[in-house]
């Protein structure tokens, strides 16, 4: 078992025994989505450490979305919830990159881009395969692609 699995199984084991109610319904949503994961496909496997954290980064975004969601239906108190088992899953992940790391990194890609020849909104593509290598993790597809069209825009 990989060593952030084991860590989540281990966190749940302590918040059934807590009675930590929300912290190990989320735990447990969580390792049936990394269950889930590891027998898709042909074959069942066990996932690395970075697979893993993978499926908690997606199920953290699904919180984050699904209290957005409540929010806009009026749905104060389940919009809490899902907020606050999105930040308990985002203990789980590698720091996020701050906007100004963030800008800084994709600034050197523009640049890395214009020498390699390529400027202007048809760079794109080639800007977010230097920079999703450098922020694997730690900033989310659609910040990396806003902060890389707003550098490629002005």
């Amino acid at each position: 078992m990989t060593t952030l699995k084991s860590k989540l199984h281990e966190d749940l084991t302590a918040a059934i025994r807590a009675r930590d109610e929300l912290r190990s319904a989320t735990l447990r949503l969580t390792l049936a989505a990394i269950t889930k994961e590891e027998v898709s496909g042909k074959t069942a496997r066990e996932l690395s450490d970075d697979e893993v954290q993978k499926v908690i980064a997606k199920e953290a975004k699904k919180r984050r979305e699904a209290a957005d969601a409540f929010a806009q239906g009026g749905r104060a108190e389940q919009a809490e919830r899902e907020k606050a088992e999105g930040v308990l899953l985002d203990a789980y992940l590698p720091q996020q990159l701050t906007d100004d790391e963030l800008k800084q990194i994709v600034a050197e890609a523009v640049a890395e881009a214009r020498a390699a020849g390529t400027e202007g909104p048809r760079a794109m593509g080639a800007v977010m395969k230097i920079v999703n290598p450098k922020v694997a993790g730690r900033a989310e597809g659609g910040r990396v692609a806003a902060a890389v069209k707003q550098l490629l825009a002005g």
